[in-house]
């Protein structure tokens, strides 16, 4: 059972580190081991966007697709992710995005997860924990790119 948690403190407001977390169809272009990702449907309702997405993620010659519902919560600047199918038993991923300081926020990343077959959880399992380490600078890398680079307060 895999988990991993970290929380960095990023000079960009809560609101833009949410809509980049947020912007999900943009993921391939930045995010190791994202080789793809599609939107099967999203609903809007009380302030919250709920999505259906497949990714398809990827390392050498072994390529998987899981689908997932994305609650995106603005108001709350939280985002929950929920596995519904693929090659997981189970996977729980959770973003928050807190105000720190004048300018800056504090970006906690969560995701506890487990293959359904312990071949694949050999194979992948150790790509996948260093990229969820990745994860967290990639999309700081992402905001410096889309807002540029400030101190933080």
């Amino acid at each position: 059972m895999p988990q991993y948690e970290t929380t960095r403190t990023v000079p960009h407001s809560p609101r833009q580190m949410f809509d980049l977390v947020a912007d999900v169809e943009r993921y391939p272009e930045f995010l190791p081991l994202c080789e793809a990702l599609s939107v099967r449907s999203s609903k809007e309702r009380d302030g919250k966007t709920l999505l259906v997405a497949d990714m398809t993620v990827g390392y050498k010659a072994i390529r998987e697709t899981f689908t997932s519902q994305v609650l995106l919560k603005a108001d709350d600047l939280a985002i929950d992710v929920k596995y519904l199918d693929g090659p997981f038993r189970y996977l729980d991923n959770r973003w928050t995005f807190e105000p720190k300081g004048e300018s800056g926020c504090e970006v906690r990343f969560f995701i506890d997860y487990e293959f359904k077959s312990r071949v694949l959880g050999v194979l992948m399992g150790t790509m996948f924990d260093r990229a969820f380490r990745m994860f967290a600078e990639a999309f700081e890398q992402r905001a410096v790119k889309i807002y540029g680079s400030v101190p933080v307060s």
